[in-house]
């Protein structure tokens, strides 16, 4: 008995067959938020890779010798066609000097590492004068330049430009979303471990599978060789039947025919009725269609009348929307004039406000000074008053104590 398969997660067939390749992961990755560069680090980083692509193009569609600098456009000016026929000069002596065979190994090497110096040297002086014009360099390039030569120096810019690609991407991309990138490609990678597995486990089942059915087609073999051997013995033992069932099977032909004639005779007269009545059906619904193609045609023109009212109505309505809009518009701009109004009237009023809190607080402040002025001005009047009444009390004390002493004299 074969083991019971393991049970595995969900996840959908095809993408379990299909191994995750690094462009799928690429795709699936989590595409940066940012579409531009904000650091100046950045933009030199950039900008210092594309002048290298437009320096590299430049140098895959130059000529490799002065018999192809004809086709070269006639905007260059005499700078620049002096420093391409030097470079042009140097080259041919160098590729002069790599085809010759007949010289000794040191001068050649010698002459070689001279011929290669002076070529990288008047190609950069080439670069030089051509670098005001790499914003227009598309007038310089000739894509039917470039030869087989210079084939590893168009794969460069190719290269080149998969860089930048990738770098560019790399310094949109932030920490983050970085981490979030390695997350995912980790999830990816784990879920094509897991289908993985699942592939191994599903290729077993299909061997067992295929086990399984090697074993009923063989099963079924014997029963289609025991069928075939009765059926072989019943097409023995059938003539007999063939031919009493060929008799009764002829007589019953016969009659047949005969029954047949009569329901043939019957089910004519039935046709003919039925085309009769097809016939007056027929003028009957062709009178109808006539009525309804007339009431459809009436509808018609009904439509279209209301559709042209319909629009007479829109236009109108449209018009007076317009002049609503517009009137809306200034009564817009004259609520934003009263709103700034409004708003220097409020700080105005804010200020008269607090100028007449300040005086009411004033006011206040003085009413209580002048009430506690008053309060010890009472208290004072009062002590000044209790004095006199108590000096006077005392003088008219002391004359009485002197006519009582006059007296007893």
């Amino acid at each position: 008995m074969a083991s019971e398969p393991t049970v595995a997660p969900p996840v959908d067939e095809q993408a379990a067959l299909t191994p995750i390749s690094p462009n799928m992961l690429s795709q699936e990755t989590i595409d940066p938020l940012r579409k531009k560069l904000v650091s100046i680090e950045s933009q030199r980083i950039l900008g210092v890779l594309d002048e290298c692509i437009s320096k590299m193009e430049l140098v895959a569609s130059l000529p490799c010798t002065r018999g192809q600098a004809k086709n070269l456009p006639l905007g260059l000016r005499a700078e620049e066609t002096r420093s391409l026929m030097e470079h042009l000069c140097q080259a041919e002596v160098y590729h002069t000097l790599v085809l010759q065979k007949d010289l000794r190994e040191e001068i050649r090497t010698d002459e070689l590492k001279a011929a290669q110096t002076s070529v990288q040297n008047s190609l950069m002086d080439l670069l030089r004068v051509l670098r005001p014009r790499l914003s227009v360099e598309a007038g310089l390039i000739v894509p039917g330049l470039i030869t087989e030569e210079q084939k590893p120096v168009e794969a460069l810019v190719k290269g080149l430009r998969e860089l930048r690609a990738v770098l560019l991407d790399r310094l949109l991309t932030t920490a983050g979303e970085e981490r979030e990138r390695q997350q995912r490609t980790q999830e990816l990678r784990l879920r094509h471990r897991a289908n993985m597995e699942l592939v191994t486990t599903l290729e077993k089942e299909v061997a067992m599978a295929l086990k399984d059915r090697d074993e009923e087609i063989s099963k079924k073999d014997e029963v289609i060789w025991q069928l075939k051997s009765s059926l072989h013995f019943m097409e023995k033992t059938s003539d007999h039947y063939k031919l009493r069932t060929r008799r009764d099977a002829e007589w019953q032909h016969q009659s047949d025919m005969k029954t047949s004639e009569d329901k043939q005779t019957r089910l004519q007269e039935e046709a003919n009725q039925l085309r009769a009545q097809l016939s007056n059906l027929t003028v009957e619904h062709r009178e109808k269609e006539m009525a309804l193609r007339k009431k459809n045609q009436k509808v018609e023109t009904e439509i279209e009348n209301w559709i042209q009212k319909y629009d007479v109505d829109m236009g109108r309505k449209q018009m007076e929307l317009e002049e609503m809009s517009q009137v809306y518009e200034e009564e817009v701009v004259e609520l934003r004039q009263l709103a700034e109004h409004y708003a220097v009237m409020e700080v105005e009023f804010t200020q008269i406000m607090e100028e007449r809190r300040l005086a009411r607080e004033r006011r206040e402040e003085e009413e209580r000074d002048m009430v506690m002025k008053s309060h010890a001005a009472t208290i004072i009047q009062a002590f000044w008053r209790g004095w006199l009444v108590r000096k006077v009390m005392r003088s008219k004390g002391k004359k009485s104590k002197k006519g009582k002493k006059s007296k007893k004299k």
